[in-house]
């Protein structure tokens, strides 16, 4: 526990407010500059731009955010300017993932395969290859019920190297992840490698992945969700690559 403890204080960073979301979250507002991607030695000499530039061919910041709706913000909470919203870790996550190098990250899916684990792993996916900048799409939100151990997800997956042990992926979308968030509601998520899965974690649980967005939080649950034969919601995300920062 003792290793846990220390584990959580490099990753729950100081805040300026705390917010109690009503599905029992806690969402601190961090200050930018200590958020955990500022961890690494490489960028903390780094002078990094607090809002990146707007996306080309119309796609509007605004309007993709207006889409995300979340329950920590619901009654009209919000993280100050300069800071961002990080769902705060505890304890009993970090235990149910067996081990704090296990935690919040991805298994290569290459050694899933030669696993003696039995599971059962169903997928549906479409593709593009080429050289792409950047990519965007609508994902229907839903909160399927799944198995403790369970896990279900729609996303964006942008790869590269996808034929060598040095797999570069970008992802974003919602899960359902009991395991890693303790409930089966749907959560907005980002993943990155640049190590084929040796590296890389969901979120802001490790560093690496910048925020500057004081309005969203990764892992935060959204609201609403779709319904059979009722309403139906989306999220918008948008993922593009900036030449200079």
């Amino acid at each position: 526990m003792k290793l846990i403890r220390t584990h959580l204080k490099k990753i729950n960073k100081p805040f300026v407010k705390s917010i109690k979301s009503p599905d029992g979250d806690i969402i601190d507002c961090v200050p930018f500059h200590l958020q955990p991607a500022f961890d690494l030695p490489e960028l903390k000499s780094r002078v990094l731009l607090n809002s990146p530039p707007e996306p080309l061919n119309g796609h509007s910041r605004t309007r993709m955010e207006s889409s995300l709706k979340q329950k920590w913000s619901s009654n009209g909470e919000s993280c100050p300017r300069g800071t961002i919203p990080i769902r705060r870790t505890s304890e009993d996550e970090v235990l149910r993932s067996g081990s704090i190098s296990r935690f919040g990250k991805k298994s290569n899916t290459r050694s899933m395969k030669n696993s003696k684990e039995k599971g059962l792993h169903e997928y549906a996916i479409g593709y593009a290859r080429g050289e792409y900048y950047g990519l965007n799409t609508t994902l229907n939100v839903w909160a399927p019920k799944v198995a403790p151990k369970g896990f279900s997800l729609s996303q964006i997956w942008l790869a590269a190297d996808d034929s060598t042990d040095d797999l570069n992926t970008i992802e974003a979308g919602w899960q359902v992840y009991p395991s890693l968030y303790g409930n089966d509601a749907p959560r907005l998520f980002i993943f990155w490698t640049s190590e084929n899965y040796k590296n890389g974690c969901y979120n802001l649980i490790c560093s690496g992945f910048v925020q500057t967005n004081n309005h969203v939080a990764l892992g935060g649950a959204i609201q609403p969700i779709s319904t059979y034969n009722g309403p139906q919601y989306d999220i918008k995300l948008l993922i593009w690559k900036i030449f200079q920062i």
